[in-house]
């Protein structure tokens, strides 16, 4: 394990965004899905895709809260453009399970 100073994890912003819409994204090379988030008026809506489709449909996450690193740079997902990285930890199989909060918080919020 590397270890980071202080400041170089305040340098990553992970925000807690709502999903406002979900779909599938059959062009993906692994099963995805394509979600936009909105992540309050500071950093507004992203979108982004995510290899989750083991413990997700895109119904289930519309309205769910998501954790999201919203200052990396925009990558090309074939014909999608993403535009933040969606946190999540794999579980017993290594599929993923999203990073939410325990409870409902105002979009935006910066974790800390």
């Amino acid at each position: 394990m590397t270890e980071i100073s202080f400041d170089e994890f305040l340098a990553v912003d992970i925000r807690v965004g709502t999903v406002t819409r979900a779909e599938p994204f059959p062009e993906a090379r692994k099963p995805a899905i394509k979600m936009w988030i909105d992540f309050g008026p500071e950093v507004g809506e992203r979108k982004t895709s995510a290899q989750i489709t083991v413990h997700y449909t895109p119904e289930d996450l519309v309205g769910t809260q998501v954790m999201g690193v919203v200052n990396f740079p925009p990558r090309q997902i074939g014909p999608f453009m993403s535009e933040v990285l969606v946190l999540g930890v794999p579980d017993e199989n290594g599929a993923i399970v999203l990073t939410r909060p325990a409870q409902p918080v105002p979009n935006g919020g910066r974790l800390h």
